[in-house]
């Protein structure tokens, strides 16, 4: 019997996934325990292991492809066994949640007669072949959209499958197709503008049409009732299937295949028009979408690097002119977003700055290091001191919960790792009881592995207390955001020589400023200061941990 595979929930964090690679082709046979493909979550690329056995039937995301957790990735089964009622079912879900961007869609026909009552009312308020276009919904969890722009002016003329708007939706902005046309006669919203799914987006109509009146009465999900211009009552199943489809086509860039010197060239429909707007032919255009498609970076790209690089005709832009790259935001980078703003905004921080003398730790690791086959840094130093800070402060070890707070008895410390798309905190589980050495080489291995995207997700997972180090990069001072539940984070900066008064003296010395973030909720000033000092005694007497 054939099973329906979903997208895997790999992470703690994880709301969407990326197949970055199918280890497996449809026809091939699955056995329990073999890596089924390769899943671009929010924290790392991992392998996802198959839990059942038999043929793979069917891919529902291709690679490069995104979809939530919980939505249809595969299905396996018997060999030759049927599955099209499978695939409709799914196929009905879908369209279910996501196609009803506009009055010219009618997926459900169960109600058809209280359907033409309603028709034949709402006909009475809505003039003959005017169109009311509602806001698109763009992406399965969208709720509202927000205009990016206008691509037509009320008065223009709109053909059937030209662009109308952009749109900025939860996930990226979007080229929003008409499936109508006519004349604009209304845009319901102005450029900056936010509405919910299924308000009023634009009236389209013939010109001249007499619209007065209905874009203050009308509501929400209206447009379900509205009569149809070219179907009126006799939309049939297969014409609505091909509308509903062509509704899912907005969930990705739609592609204009041009054909030139023998040659398909993929662009845009807002590219293409950026393109002759500017007067510059395609053909000179390397696109960098998905399969090399052009799309509009491309082309505005492409107009200020031939300027200065081509010097092409004066007609052109010229130097000096405004330009910029959208880049979609990587799984990762969204999560990061979300949950660094849940932070900040729900958790009181407030902060506690302390600069240390350096000169004992320095020659502390000197020696360390001389030892053959030994390495470690000062941050393995600070890790190893904060983690037996903790033990004497647990308070700034504990984690809040809306119901409650949690002392923890064992020290995990966060490490933050810079990557790519971010960063990632991969996790020294019991730290306190770890060597330098230990510490040093497990921090080595996970930084390696953060940058290659193979960490697992459980060496992310269970952290009490978080450090974050820019010291490498030459940053004095700074302060950091609480990884919650956490209670605190240290910001670590460089190692700095300067004049310092010692015994009535002034002498060159080295010393490094780390700086506490802590949430008020746990942690009170007085207790961060006390774990400060605590922490000062073993970093300036480093010698003291061994003991």
């Amino acid at each position: 019997m054939a099973t329906v595979i979903n997208m895997p929930r790999l992470s703690d964090t994880m709301e969407e996934g990326t197949v970055a690679s199918w280890l497996k082709k449809v026809g091939d046979y699955v056995e329990e325990g073999d890596i089924l493909a390769e899943i671009e979550t929010d924290k790392a690329t991992m392998e996802f292991e198959s839990f059942n056995e038999g043929t793979l039937l069917h891919i529902g995301i291709q690679e490069g492809e995104t979809t939530k957790v919980d939505q249809l990735l595969a299905i396996i089964g018997d060999e030759g066994e049927d599955i099209s009622e499978l695939l409709k079912t799914q196929s009905d879900e879908i369209l279910e949640k996501d196609s009803k961007p506009d009055e010219s869609i009618e997926i459900n026909n169960s109600d058809k007669n209280d359907s033409k009552t309603k028709l034949a009312e709402e006909n009475n308020k809505i003039p003959e072949n005017v169109i009311i276009v509602t806001m698109p919904r763009l992406s399965d969890t969208m709720e509202e959209g927000t205009i990016a722009s206008w691509l037509k002016n009320e008065g223009d003329y709109i053909n059937e499958g030209e662009i109308l708007a952009e749109i900025e939706t939860d996930k990226a902005t979007m080229e929003f197709e008409s499936f109508n046309e006519g004349t604009l006669l209304l845009k319901g919203l102005e450029v900056g503008q936010s509405a919910k799914v299924d308000d009023l987006l634009a009236i389209i109509g013939p010109e001249g049409t007499d619209i007065t009146g209905i874009k203050d009465n009308f509501k929400s999900g209206q447009e379900n009732e509205i009569v149809k211009i070219k179907e009126q009552e006799s939309v049939d199943e297969q014409t609505t299937l091909k509308k509903a489809d062509k509704v899912q086509k907005n969930n990705q860039e739609i592609l204009l295949p041009v054909e030139s010197n023998n040659e398909r060239i993929f662009i845009s429909p807002l590219a293409n028009k950026i393109a002759k707007e500017k007067g510059i032919s395609i053909n000179q255009i390397i696109g960098t979408g998905e399969n090399g498609r052009i799309i509009k970076r491309d082309v505005e790209n492409f107009t200020v690097n031939a300027i200065s690089s081509a010097k092409q005709s004066p007609k052109f832009t010229p130097q000096g002119q405004e330009s910029f790259d959208e880049i979609s935001h990587s799984q990762m980078r969204k999560v990061i977003a979300k949950r660094l703003a849940e932070s900040k905004f729900s958790a009181p921080h407030y902060y506690l700055s302390v600069e240390f003398d350096m000169d004992n730790a320095i020659s502390f690791r000197e020696q360390f290091n001389s030892v053959p086959n030994t390495k470690i840094s000062f941050n393995d130093i600070i890790v190893k001191a904060c983690a037996l800070s903790l033990k004497k402060h647990p308070q700034v070890n504990s984690q809040w919960f809306d119901d409650k707070m949690k002392l923890n008895n064992h020290v995990h410390i966060g490490v933050a790792v810079a990557v790519e798309d971010g960063l990632v905190v991969p996790v020294v589980k019991f730290a306190n009881e770890q060597k330098l050495t230990q510490i040093g080489n497990t921090v080595k291995d996970f930084a390696m592995r953060s940058r290659n995207k193979k960490l697992l997700p459980e060496e992310m997972e269970g952290s009490t207390f978080t450090i974050s180090n820019l010291g490498m990069f030459g940053i004095e001072s700074f302060t950091s955001i609480v990884n919650q539940p956490n209670s605190a984070i240290l910001s670590v900066g460089t190692i700095v020589e300067k004049p310092v008064v010692k015994n009535n003296k002034i002498v060159i010395g080295n010393t490094i400023k780390l700086t506490l973030a802590c949430d008020h909720r746990t942690v009170d000033g007085a207790t961060g200061a006390s774990f400060l000092q605590t922490l000062k005694e073993f970093i300036e007497n480093p010698v003291t941990m061994l003991m």
